[in-house]
């Protein structure tokens, strides 16, 4: 079996998982969460994860070419940056706190690369240690137990990091006024900038608007208690998975 169809059918298998775990039910009986995380709200949030940090495998292909063309911008951030300082708007409006804004949207858009990267090491320890399709929830547990809890740990502050920019209201509407800049401005030079290029933003870009909309479904006053519980569910199911492992070893 080739390396491309193990990742696939562990995307495949890893996206039950997720589908499982944002429950809506499952959540109300073990989570204490308000009146304003209904079930529509979690549903949300599970298409959320489905469709931009844990989309399908037929979709990863555009997605990976796109954000793989932003990882120079994501590591190089003052590159973008020279764009905007020839936006007037953007620097009166926002000033010395531009490239903060900036820096803040790229962090938010290494949600899906570091899901990628995740998934990967999935695929390297399903070849080592011969661990076959299809992967259920107890295979996806044993991948997850193969990998050090200190990268899953990493994993999980960056998808919290994500939240936490989307929770902030403000920062929020400022990263996707100045994102929409920049694709307007690559367009216009196309010569100097791929179209990989220019659809990552696109794609980052829908990716916090999406995550937006989730917020604005939610009571500001438990718009916190949303990433406060996201964080609390990833925990405790790499937890449960760390604790089955030690109880086995003994």
């Amino acid at each position: 079996m080739t390396r491309e169809k193990i990742l696939e059918d562990i995307i495949v298998g890893y996206r039950n998982t997720i589908y499982h775990r944002y429950q809506y039910q499952n959540i109300k009986d073990k989570y204490e969460i308000p009146e304003s995380i209904n079930e529509e709200t979690v549903n949300l949030l599970r298409n959320y994860f489905l469709n931009y940090i844990y989309p399908e495998f037929t979709k990863r292909a555009e997605l990976n070419e796109a954000f793989q063309s932003l990882d120079n911008y994501i590591k190089h951030p003052q590159k973008l940056l020279r764009i905007l300082l020839v936006a007037s708007k953007l620097i009166f409006t926002y000033g010395r706190h531009l490239p903060k804004i900036l820096n803040a949207g790229l962090k938010a858009m290494k949600s899906f690369r570091a899901a990628s990267g995740f998934e990967n090491k999935f695929v390297e320890e399903a070849i080592k240690n011969k661990i076959e399709a299809p992967y259920d929830q107890s295979k996806i547990n044993t991948l997850i137990n193969l990998l050090p809890r200190k990268g899953i740990e990493k994993f999980i502050e960056i998808s919290q990091s994500l939240f936490q920019t989307l929770h902030d209201r403000i920062l929020i509407g400022k990263i996707k006024e100045v994102i929409q800049y920049l694709i307007v401005a690559m367009k216009k030079n196309e010569g100097s900038y791929s179209l990989a290029q220019i659809r990552g933003l696109e794609i980052g870009l829908e990716m916090l608007s999406e995550g937006d909309k989730l917020f604005n479904q939610i009571a500001k006053k438990d718009q916190q208690n949303l990433v406060y519980l996201i964080t609390e569910i990833e925990r405790d199911m790499l937890d449960s998975n760390y604790k089955n492992k030690k109880s086995d070893a003994q």
